[in-house]
């Protein structure tokens, strides 16, 4: 699923993101949990204001966002 993300600059200048949008609604990002890259991607779970995990990843040559996993929060 494509969505738009809110970064900053994080580690050598890299995009990082610090909100989400699905649809109308957007989503604070309170933690990046943990993140790994490919040769041509990067991917980020992520801790939402909403208490679930989200999956991010990010194509570095199209510069383009998607939702890739989700997993409810326990509380």
């Amino acid at each position: 699923m494509a969505i738009h993300v809110e970064c900053c600059a994080g580690h050598l200048g890299e995009p990082e993101p610090l909100a989400f949008w699905l649809g109308e609604r957007r989503l604070a990002v309170r933690d990046i949990v943990d993140r790994w890259f490919g040769p041509t991607q990067r991917w980020f779970k992520v801790d939402a204001d909403d208490g679930n995990l989200y999956v991010l990843r990010l194509d570095e040559k199209t510069r383009d966002w998607e939702l890739a996993a989700f997993t409810l929060g326990t509380g």
